[in-house]
């Protein structure tokens, strides 16, 4: 049921656009105009795909890319839907499926492995109450393996919506970070 619509009074809408509002469910017009500023942010530059897509992922409901949004980046860009999931499917970082609010990745980078990775993992399956892969029956947080994320000095690491933290070497630790992101504080120090 894809057809071309011309649509003269929503800005984030080309002509030759997929969308109709009617249709759009994930995607609002507040969505997309994060999307439209993301996209402009990278001057329009397809060759900049991963780094907007990681970028739109994050302001995401459940921090993934949909097929509506990926139709709707590819539209705005001029690339093909399957080139769009291509480098979505490549990516290990990138999602097509939701996750969660919170999605926290432990690196299972060999340096991350030495240093004990084994015992992070073990400590956030426990706290949260789900294997790696699983998302909590509230939709609150989803926990996954990532490759190396850069933060072989602060090893072992885990990233949280994007953000890096380490060295977490106890169950006390990890609690301890999980604890002051729930209370909304500072991450960091």
């Amino acid at each position: 049921m894809s057809a071309n619509v011309t649509n003269t009074t929503d800005p984030h809408l080309s002509a030759g656009s997929l969308y109709k509002p009617a249709d759009v469910t994930l995607l609002t017009l507040e969505l997309m105009a994060q999307i439209d500023f993301i996209l402009e942010s990278y001057a329009m530059d397809p060759t900049r795909l991963v780094g907007m897509l990681l970028e739109i992922q994050d302001v995401t409901p459940k921090q993934y890319l949909p097929k509506e949004i990926a139709v709707y980046v590819g539209d705005k860009l001029d690339l093909p839907l399957s080139r769009v999931y291509d480098v979505i499917s490549f990516y290990e970082a990138l999602s097509d499926v939701p996750r969660a609010d919170i999605v926290i990745q432990f690196c299972d980078s060999v340096v991350c492995k030495v240093t004990g990775s084994h015992k992070l993992k073990v400590a956030l399956e426990g706290i949260l109450g789900i294997k790696a892969g699983e998302s909590t029956k509230d939709g609150k947080y989803h926990l996954e393996s990532a490759p190396c994320f850069g933060a072989c000095d602060i090893s072992p690491a885990i990233r949280i919506n994007g953000v890096v933290y380490g060295p977490l070497k106890t169950e006390e630790a990890v609690r301890d970070v999980l604890a002051r992101f729930e209370k909304g504080g500072s991450l960091h120090g």
